[in-house]
């Protein structure tokens, strides 16, 4: 039964104006709460409430519009909502289609082009809803148990399908344990929880229940969703259909030991009418994200080693359906592809990280490498962390995420091999600021004289001629990376006084995998110090940088690496250890990624590798700390466990070291996962440094 609402706004794109605020009235009342009396002509922190970005662009197949997630902050709930905007790319102006105390996800649209299918919690629940722009109405056509994800159309417009997580058998002993009947009325304890498989906890989700990732399909037209997977393995989240709408492609481990292979995935395709599953590619290694040409001849699909190493370039392979043969393309691009979109039955569109900058490219099957544009960017917002998506029509026009080190994310637009940005969603309340701006730098580490490079940011109002403190910044990862692409936090220290430094060191990504693997087995470790050291003895020669006031900070593998650092030297006045490792030993059989960082990322499990893990850690080195140390984690934190920041603490408080710990309660891995998490991470961090930074000027 399909359920029917009219949205409150028209359907005609004429009444939207380009870079509209959403909900202006209630934008202007958070804006007014946060900036009385008068509003800064700096970023402050109650600004953080009224940022926007712009996020899952889809462009229409014949390339005319463009739906998007809009996200904005709401300071009355702390949290973040997600409403869906129409862009009409001639002219540039758009109108919402969904926009109210709901959040909405996932918009895709029909091959046809006149419906839009997305996930919604409008009715109580995440559920599947579709809606047709030219009548304006919108249907829900699930009533699912749990949450759908991974939503796709089949090409005749007839489907949907979806991955859902099922629930699986209890653990063996739960099951074989002797019950005692309880009386009636009776009061009892909670019952024991049990936990018998490899995988049994996830950062952000905690604990985890018995249920595995299944495939399901929906008509188009509403009814009963029909589950296609069974059994105890997580089914791709890469869903495509066949040309003829006939079978499903995805990934999947499915050999008895896949908990212990985290690396590994074959493609399969799944007949929709006799269940049959047909595998694909059984390369060693993992494959992913396979898309078809619109010939139907070709399976374009992604492929990354198996082999026991902390990183390797992910590569893009076509499987020639006819002869089965597979083809490397690009066989020697130093560089991880990722997202591939055929162009035609020659070409793709991918796109890749490099040097710092999220790009796209076209890729001809012959290995031809076209850049189209360098500005993918701006969906991360706590930090400069590289990030952005695309989507591409049926006729070759290719809609974006756009970033600058000054804006969050905006839409954009590829067309005829000229960008335009549509949208404006932040002028309103950045437009007047003065805000920090972003630097490069690059230097040669003291380690062995490699090249390396990093930014840093001014202050509003900046003055050479004076000088400044310095907060070296380290991300996480290691393998990510950061670039000038615009940051909360950064914005935020920069505002208060301090230079900000941030460097892509040995062993982040989009440099290669040379660079990548000159940390593998080492990190923690003085080489990597040194890449940091080298970057703000290179910010002191240029002669701003005020020597006396030096701090660091880092979340993560950042906060690895500062806890690191402080044991190597004491020339920082005070650092921000934010969810760090403390104590590879007891991380690795206490995080949740266990069964990949002790045979990617170390030679093997702790108890025969005792030394190694010990000396990447910062616990070894306590005894030469110094430096006055604030600590914050989540309370939740699966990934790198509170028992890590709280081993630092006891050490440093036994030392007599000046110490703080700040635990975030109810809060996992990312602890700025709400808009007031992130301030008061900046804020303690701001606090902490302020007592003990002295007058520079």
């Amino acid at each position: 039964m399909l359920f029917f609402r009219h949205t409150a706004l028209a359907a005609a794109l004429l009444l939207g104006v380009a870079g509209a605020p959403l909900f202006a009235s209630e934008r202007a009342a958070s804006q007014a709460a946060a900036s009385e009396p008068a509003a800064s002509r700096y970023f402050e922190a109650e600004d953080i409430f009224a940022l926007e970005y712009a996020s899952d662009v889809q462009i229409s197949p014949d390339g005319s519009k463009i739906v998007y997630v809009r996200a904005s902050n709401d300071i009355m709930t702390d949290s973040t909502r997600q409403s869906l905007w129409l862009l009409d790319v001639k002219s540039g102006q758009q109108s919402p289609l969904f926009a109210d105390q709901f959040n909405y996800s996932s918009p895709r649209w029909s091959p046809d082009g006149r419906q839009l299918t997305f996930i919604s919690d409008s009715s109580g629940s995440r559920q599947i809803h579709l809606h047709w722009l030219a009548q304006n109405r919108s249907a829900k056509l699930s009533n699912l148990q749990h949450s759908p994800a991974n939503l796709v159309w089949s090409p005749d417009g007839q489907q949907l399908a979806f991955t859902m997580n099922m629930p699986a058998s209890p653990a063996e002993m739960q099951q074989k344990v002797k019950r005692v009947k309880k009386p009636a009325g009776a009061k009892w304890s909670e019952s024991a929880t049990v936990y018998d498989r490899v995988r049994y906890q996830a950062d952000g989700q905690g604990f985890l229940k018995p249920q595995f990732r299944q495939v399901f399909v929906l008509p188009a037209t509403g009814g009963s969703a029909r589950q296609l997977t069974q059994g105890d393995f997580n089914y791709g989240s890469d869903l495509t259909f066949t040309p003829d709408s006939r079978a499903l492609v995805f990934a999947a481990n499915l050999h008895p030991e896949w908990e212990y292979q985290p690396r590994d995935a074959n493609l399969y395709q799944l007949s929709l009418q006799s269940g049959e599953l047909t595998e694909l590619t059984s390369l060693p290694g993992d494959e992913s994200a396979a898309v078809f040409s619109p010939d139907g001849k070709q399976l374009a699909f992604l492929w990354q080693s198996n082999a026991l190493v902390p990183y390797s370039n992910s590569k893009l392979k076509v499987l020639n359906l006819s002869n089965k043969q597979i083809r490397d393309v690009a066989a020697d691009f130093d560089r991880s592809i990722d997202n591939p979109n055929w162009l035609n039955n020659n070409s793709l569109v991918v796109q890749f990280d490099d040097r710092g900058q999220r790009k796209l490219a076209s890729l001809s099957l012959n290995g031809k490498l076209t850049e189209l544009t360098a500005s993918l960017g701006g969906v991360s917002q706590p930090q400069p962390y590289l990030s952005g998506s695309y989507s591409v029509s049926d006729k070759g026009v290719i809609a974006y995420t756009h970033g600058t080190s000054v804006r969050p994310s905006e839409v954009a637009v590829l067309q005829s091999g000229k960008s335009r940005v549509l949208t404006a969603l932040n002028e309103d309340l950045l437009g007047h600021k003065t805000l920090a701006q972003v630097h490069d730098i690059r230097y040669k580490s003291s380690f062995d004289g490699e090249e390396i490079q990093g930014w840093y940011l001014t202050p509003p109002d900046f003055d050479p001629t004076k000088k400044y403190p310095l907060l070296l910044e380290i991300h996480g990862g290691p393998h990510l990376a950061y670039g000038p692409h615009w940051s909360v936090e950064m914005q935020r220290y920069a505002k208060e006084g301090y230079v900000v430094f941030y460097n892509n060191h040995r062993g982040s990504s989009s440099y290669g995998e040379r660079f990548a693997m000159l940390l593998h087995n080492k990190y923690s470790s003085p080489e990597d110090f040194a890449d940091h050291n080298s970057g703000v003895d290179a910010m002191l020669k240029l002669g701003f940088i005020d020597e006396n006031n030096l701090f660091i900070g880092g979340g993560s593998a950042g906060g690895i690496a500062s806890a690191y650092a402080i044991g190597l030297t004491d020339r920082f006045k005070a650092a921000a250890v934010v969810k760090p490792i403390i104590n590879w030993l007891s991380k690795v059989m206490t995080g949740d990624t266990y069964t990949y960082q002790t045979f990617h990322q170390f030679p093997g499990v702790p108890w025969e590798h005792v030394e190694h893990y010990w000396q990447r850690s910062p616990l070894s080195l306590v005894a030469n700390v110094t430096t006055p140390t604030i600590l914050i984690t989540g309370e939740d934190d699966r990934r790198t466990p509170i028992s890590e920041s709280e081993q630092f603490y006891q050490a440093l408080k036994l030392r007599r070291i000046d110490t703080a710990l700040v635990r975030i309660p109810n809060t996992p891995h990312g602890i700025s996962n709400k808009p007031s998490r992130m301030i008061e991470k900046v804020e303690y961090m701001l606090a902490w440094f302020e007592k003990y930074r002295t007058p520079s000027n």
